[in-house]
């Protein structure tokens, strides 16, 4: 099967160069800006095309790596081609294949397909492309069929439900973008301590990624330690006393959920003190 995109950002260029380092042939690309086309073609050693029409007729699978807002309106464009038996796909993480409306009636199947990783950079991502899952829904079908074409190049997939699609991004966001939140308000509380940044970034290398892999390898119960998983509520109530307006509503939200894990851990221990301290 030959592989096309329709965009040539960080995704597309990064997904169609780990294709064609892993044997998978290309068409090539087509954009809205003819320069981005030409630099992804040349990337990945494919072409690049000047209309949708040929693209479409050189391409088996289609993927769509434009902005979300944009998926809509490309496949309301596609979907007047000759697209029978082709699949189609989109690599939006919040979007299901659902946004292919009509694709019923062009007998194309619909796809979407979502690398659970933050593609930053258009040219050195497909590396990091084969540590990252990448979640499939869609045309059932077919379905086979397009997870074996990715795990044919050594990436891992999984099936997701499309109507689980909005929660699925949302679980993205806790542990991508609101890492990075939590990240900056430790930051803030350590600096008025009067550590400096330079510090901090050496520093919480240990705490931080030693946390992480002791969750990712054991689970969260095995990895949680701390003030609410011994139940010391003096240390607590101290912590709270030292914070004010959006750190303290951080800490007391993540705590109560700190606590919901330590009451699986330790069914044993009464939390009641606590969990009236979180709530106040």
């Amino acid at each position: 099967m030959k592989v096309g995109f329709v965009g040539a950002g960080k995704v597309g260029c990064s997904l169609g160069k780990h294709f064609c380092v892993n044997g998978i042939k290309l068409s090539g690309y087509f954009s809205q800006s003819m320069e981005s086309a030409v630099d992804a073609a040349d990337f990945t050693k494919s072409n690049y095309f000047s209309n949708l029409d040929s693209l479409i007729e050189e391409s088996d699978v289609i993927f769509i790596t434009v902005c979300d807002d944009a998926i809509a309106t490309v496949w309301d464009n596609i979907k007047q081609l000759a697209i029978a038996g082709k699949l189609i796909c989109h690599c939006s993480g919040s979007l299901s294949s659902k946004i292919f409306s009509g694709i019923e009636n062009t007998e194309a199947y619909g796809f979407s397909v979502h690398p659970l990783l933050a593609v930053s950079d258009r040219y050195n991502s497909y590396q990091e492309l084969p540590n990252a899952l990448f979640t499939i829904e869609g045309e059932r079908a077919h379905l086979p069929a397009l997870k074996e074409l990715l795990e044919s190049t050594g990436l891992l997939v999984g099936e997701i439900n499309p109507d689980e699609k909005t929660r699925y991004h949302g679980a993205a966001v806790f542990a991508s973008n609101l890492v990075v939140s939590l990240m900056a308000t430790a930051m803030d509380e350590f600096q008025k301590c009067g550590l400096s940044s330079e510090l901090l970034q050496k520093a919480l290398s240990a705490l931080v990624l030693g946390n992480a892999k002791k969750v990712l390898s054991n689970g969260p119960e095995a990895a949680l330690t701390g003030p609410i998983e011994r139940n010391d509520v003096g240390t607590v109530i101290n912590h709270i006393n030292q914070l004010s307006g959006l750190n303290e509503d951080i800490y007391r939200t993540l705590s109560k959920k700190a606590l919901e894990i330590g009451a699986k851990k330790h069914p044993n221990y009464d939390y009641c003190k606590l969990e009236e301290v979180l709530n106040t």
